[in-house]
């Protein structure tokens, strides 16, 4: 597992910030990501690394995008 972790940091597909934990016979990967791409390389990536290993994803995609107008405060 941790072969996975250093190649999602080594080509910066993924901040330092992802999980990745074995539970049972697969391996579970959690965390924020930017872009839904990014998503899209992580779980790829992650199936690459650990080929023949069940693998689960619980990552969620940021939305960094500013508010289309002001919040109204009660």
């Amino acid at each position: 597992m941790a072969h996975l972790q250093e190649r999602l940091v080594r080509e910066e597909i993924a901040e330092l910030g992802m999980r990745i934990e074995s539970r049972g016979d697969a391996v579970v990967v959690t965390g924020t990501v930017p872009t839904a791409e990014c998503r899209e390389t992580v779980e790829r990536v992650a199936r690459e690394e650990l080929a023949g290993v069940p693998v689960r994803t619980d990552i969620v995609v940021a939305d960094a995008t500013a508010p289309d107008r002001p919040e109204e405060l009660a």
